[in-house]
């Protein structure tokens, strides 16, 4: 007999949890640097009309797929098109993207949670040391933190969706809005911080060229979590009266007013302890910012306010990127989790110890390919350079599959499931969507360009990735 299928208590909760899926570590560091680097306010401005012109249909679109099935990517797919038909090849890739993004941002999580004990003890001077990250993730207690963090996304997840993905984002979502509230005021009132501020806000656009454009659809798509399953997924634990486009509008603006804040703590950091700071020099990886830059802006700020304050601030830093960067990976898990717990008729439990025995031995051969396997560490060569596998992962299914997945789901919607059909399941419970502008905006954006876009910067991503000659 088939269990019943759990869905979110309120819509609040589908909001905070969806939020938390968009709000990752990108959004802290990556989004504010490659808005400073790429024309200030002008990039905010381009990431703002991509994000709402055409982010927001595809992310309906994903959200009113999953609640019309009541099934996960692989299974909305072939409960519309049919076991046999060869769509059922996008759900399965749809499933097996967030499966390898899982691999490469659990590796990135433990990483953050061995900084956040570091700083917990004490040891800022250490952690900012410039050589102090090669040595980190080449230590064997990597892997005890790959254990703790593998345990707690396992104890959301074992819960359900209302007592583990829900009740974890009703409790960490609101944290990370404080932490960072709590960081930005802290910020603003250092000396010089308000330069940084101008450096992020003020348009610039001189700076903006078609890689730039590119940049910020990129960000846009990355950062809302789309093309990973994801909200096909939550979508259908949603109910049946509960606004979609309602929800998608706040989830939407959430994680947007969260990137957009978190540039109000990074930016004056930097420029409050080297008003010299040159924005072209900063690293768009939030990886760099995150374990070797920023921590010697903390350890600086020790001259202005101490070493347990500076201390204090890195500390709820780090507590602020790992609750991120643990709501993500909980959401990112969530998908192939379903599909087993439907495919196959599993548990919760069982479903996730199959997870631990594929993703988790992928994950402990990503986190050795820093150099502590050789095999690993210089995997394959393509685009001018070697690649562990922890890059191949990342080049694959991060940069390139997303928008062929948001690309495929677009044809689908067209092509098989017809628009039509898409409108009447998002006019359930939306008052005033049936036949009004907004309804008319979707049906013409993914019809025209929104695929068009994407098939671009797929194309884009694999001839500069995979070749080294990207079309613009």
């Amino acid at each position: 007999m088939e269990t019943p299928r759990e869905h979110f208590s309120s819509r609040l909760g589908f909001i905070l949890a969806a939020a938390g899926s968009a709000v990752g570590i990108g959004n802290m560091v990556g989004f504010p640097v490659a808005a400073t680097k790429n024309g200030g306010g002008a990039f905010l401005i381009i990431y703002a009309i991509f994000v709402v012109f055409v982010c927001l249909p595809i992310m309906l679109t994903e959200m009113g797929l999953g609640r019309k099935t009541q099934s996960d990517p692989h299974g909305a797919y072939i409960s519309l098109a049919g076991s046999k038909s060869p769509w059922r090849f996008a759900g399965w890739l749809a499933v097996i993207t967030p499966f390898m993004i899982g691999v490469f941002y659990m590796v990135i999580t433990v990483w953050i949670l061995g900084y956040l004990v570091q700083t917990v003890i004490g040891n800022l001077d250490v952690i900012a040391n410039p050589d102090y990250f090669g040595v980190f993730i080449n230590n064997w207690m990597v892997f005890v933190y790959l254990a703790v963090v593998a345990a707690i996304v396992y104890f959301v997840l074992v819960s359900g969706v209302r007592d583990g993905i829900e009740k974890a984002a009703r409790i960490m979502m609101p944290a990370l809005f404080v932490m960072l509230l709590v960081l930005v005021g802290f910020v603003l009132t250092l000396d010089n911080a308000f330069a940084g501020v101008q450096f992020y806000l003020v348009p610039d656009f001189s700076k903006i060229d078609g890689g730039v454009i590119s940049g910020a659809l990129s960000q846009a798509f990355f950062s809302l979590s789309l093309g990973m399953g994801i909200l096909i997924t939550y979508g259908s634990y949603l109910r049946q009266r509960d606004n979609v486009v309602g929800a998608g509008k706040m989830v939407l603006l959430t994680d947007t007013a969260v990137a957009f804040t978190a540039g109000l703590m990074v930016l004056p950091a930097i420029f409050a302890i080297n008003p010299d700071t040159n924005p072209a020099e900063l690293s768009e990886s939030s990886v760099a910012m995150i374990f070797t830059f920023l921590p010697q802006i903390f350890l600086a700020l020790s001259a202005n306010i101490g070493y347990i304050g500076a201390s204090i601030v890195a500390v709820i830093f780090f507590l602020l990127v790992f609750v991120a960067a643990i709501t993500s990976l909980v959401s990112i898990i969530e998908v192939p989790t379903a599909t087993i717990v439907r495919k196959y008729s599993f548990s919760r439990s069982k479903a996730l110890m199959v997870l631990a025995a594929t993703m988790g031995i992928l994950t402990l051969i990503a986190t050795a390919s820093f150099g502590m396997v050789n095999f690993f560490t210089d995997f394959v060569s393509y685009g001018g350079g070697s690649r562990s596998v922890f890059d191949v992962i990342y080049d694959v299914f991060y940069d390139t599959v997303l928008p062929l997945n948001g690309l495929l789901i677009c044809l689908f919607v067209v092509w098989h499931w017809r628009t039509k059909n898409l409108h009447d399941e998002l006019a359930i419970g939306a008052v005033g969507y049936k036949n009004g502008i907004f309804q008319k905006y979707i049906s013409f954006s993914l019809t025209t360009f929104i695929p068009v876009i994407l098939a671009i910067v797929f194309i884009n991503t694999v001839l500069d990735i995979f070749f080294g000659i990207p079309l613009f």
